[in-house]
């Protein structure tokens, strides 16, 4: 049995947390160990977990560092302690029995699998998928789309991936000077596929995901980290990056001006003008 080390990231969630926490105290794999990274919260998310959870690890970053700056806080003090994966759930997900169990079974089948998602569902309709894994990206117009069955994958989903330490040791862990939100996943996924690394799904991982924007869908705020993101994903792996961040910008603004909210127009050409 491989020893992973799984992370919880929490910012300001603790409640979401606590049931992610409860979830996976149920499975069924042995020799893992849980860490929560927590955010900076400032709903008193640390004496609630450490309440519920006294014997649980929880490490303070002392800032918000985003999706990537976070997880890469859990995800070295994981290699720290010779874990052979590591294993990102999110913390507004419940996760089945055999979850992680799943996960590495799929993992120790191929030794070039950089990183292995779960299939998500729906928390509020158990039976509906949400997203097989990951999804694939139009490096011309900068969109990337769900997968919602079996098929190629250029990512896999931050919400639930188990990533090989072997593969993050050589081509690094999140980039956290170029994305504090979005894209961080699949940046990462397509410097491991560059090196070499695959990326595959385990069918028999299911995670159920709330699928709560933690900025709110919709709001200008999380256009503009979306946005300046997605401008930087693809200059860093567009083939005409110039072209690609072009065209992807014209469509945001497009789509934004159809919508009626030039606040969120605003803000997708300020993360332009920024990234």
């Amino acid at each position: 049995m491989k020893r992973v080390g799984v992370i919880v990231l929490n910012w300001n969630g603790w409640r979401d947390t606590l049931t992610c926490l409860t979830s996976l105290g149920q499975m069924d794999y042995g020799d893992c160990t849980t860490v929560v990274v927590d955010n900076a919260s400032t709903d008193g998310s640390v004496e609630h977990i450490r309440a519920a959870f006294p014997a649980l690890e929880i490490l303070q970053s002392g800032a918000n560092l985003g999706f990537g700056g976070g997880c890469n806080v859990g995800i070295r003090r994981a290699l720290e302690q010779g874990a052979e994966y590591v294993w990102l759930i999110n913390s507004d997900a419940t996760v089945d029995r055999g979850a992680l169990a799943a996960l590495v079974e799929v993992a120790d089948q191929d030794a070039r699998l950089g990183a292995v998602g779960s299939v998500l569902y729906e928390a509020d309709d158990p039976s509906r998928v949400q997203l097989w894994g990951g999804g694939r990206v139009n490096l011309w117009l900068g969109r990337s789309t769900h997968c919602l069955e079996p098929g190629p994958l250029d990512f896999v989903s931050g919400a639930s991936v188990l990533l090989r330490t072997a593969a993050l040791r050589e081509v690094g862990l999140f980039d956290v000077e170029r994305f504090f939100m979005y894209w961080e996943d699949t940046d990462l996924a397509f410097r491991l596929r560059k090196a070499g690394w695959g990326l595959a799904v385990a069918e028999r991982s299911k995670v159920w995901h709330r699928q709560s924007a933690s900025l709110g869908l919709g709001s200008p705020q999380l256009d503009a980290y979306a946005a300046r993101s997605c401008f930087r994903f693809l200059r860093r792996h567009a083939p005409i990056p110039v072209l690609s961040v072009t065209l992807a910008l014209l469509r945001m603004l497009a789509k934004r001006v159809l919508v009626g909210r030039p606040d969120r127009l605003r803000a997708v050409w300020r993360a332009y003008r920024s990234a």
